[in-house]
C-alpha cells in the first residue's frame, strides 16, 4: 500500500516561521495561513496590528492554492489579461499570495499570505515554501 505524504503541525510551523522572518525583514504586517490538501486550517498566525480583514483573504488564498492546484498568482494573472471567467470560478481570488505546497511532487496543503500588496505577499509566501523544500 503506498502512502501518501502529508502536511504535519511541524512543516505549517516553520512554514509560518519562515514566511514571517520575511514579513518581519521588510515590516510587513500580515495573516499566515496554513491549509492541508483538503483546504482545512492547520495553522494561523497574524501580526497583532493587522487589519481583520486579511483574517479570511489569506485563508481563501491558501484555500483556493489547493483546489485548483497552483499559485493565486495564476488567476490575478489570467483575469489581468482579460479572461474574466476566472471571476466565476467558486472559490478563486486573484490575487498573488496563495501556493500549493508540495512534498515530493503531491499537493498537500496550501499557503496564503495577506495583508500588504499582492507581489509582496506573494514574496513572503515563496519564503515559506522555500522552508518546506529544505526538509
Amino acid at each position: 500500500m503506498d502512502s501518501k505524504p502529508i502536511l504535519t503541525l511541524e512543516n505549517a510551523k516553520r512554514i509560518a516561521a519562515a514566511a514571517q522572518a520575511e514579513a518581519q525583514s521588510n515590516d510587513w504586517r500580515v495573516v499566515i495561513a496554513v491549509v492541508d490538501d483538503g483546504g482545512h486550517l492547520l495553522y494561523l498566525q497574524r501580526s497583532h496590528d493587522t487589519q481583520f480583514g486579511s483574517v479570511e483573504t489569506a485563508i481563501q488564498k491558501a484555500h483556493a492554492a489547493v483546489a485548483f492546484q497552483r499559485p493565486t498568482k495564476a488567476s490575478e494573472d489570467a483575469v489581468q489579461s482579460g479572461r474574466l471567467i476566472h471571476l466565476a470560478l467558486p472559490g478563486v481570488i486573484p490575487a498573488e499570495g496563495g501556493v500549493p505546497l508540495q512534498i515530493d511532487g503531491v499537493v498537500v496543503g496550501g499557503l496564503g499570505i495577506s495583508g500588504v500588496r499582492s507581489f509582496q505577499d506573494g514574496q513572503i509566501a515563496a519564503a515559506g515554501v522555500a522552508a518546506l523544500a529544505e526538509d
